[in-house]
């Protein structure tokens, strides 16, 4: 079942987490977290953002960011 909607507030931290299908690796060699992160700074230019601290296992993402709107 998906989670309602995150309200967003101007300044408010979030602390974003995404996995793996049934908990699978999602990354698979060190090129794959420097495409992510590529992917990450690509975003923050289109939508404006702090990210304060991430953390990248092999199955799973913890992101924490302030996001401006």
């Amino acid at each position: 079942m998906a989670r309602k909607l995150r309200v967003e507030v101007e300044g408010g931290l979030y602390h974003l987490i995404a996995r793996g299908n049934d908990r699978q690796d999602i990354f698979h060699s060190p090129e794959d977290r420097q495409k992510f992160l590529a992917l990450v700074i690509k975003e923050k230019a289109r939508s404006p953002f702090f990210l304060y601290a991430y953390c990248l296992m092999t199955n799973h993402i913890h992101l924490l960011l302030e996001r401006h709107i």
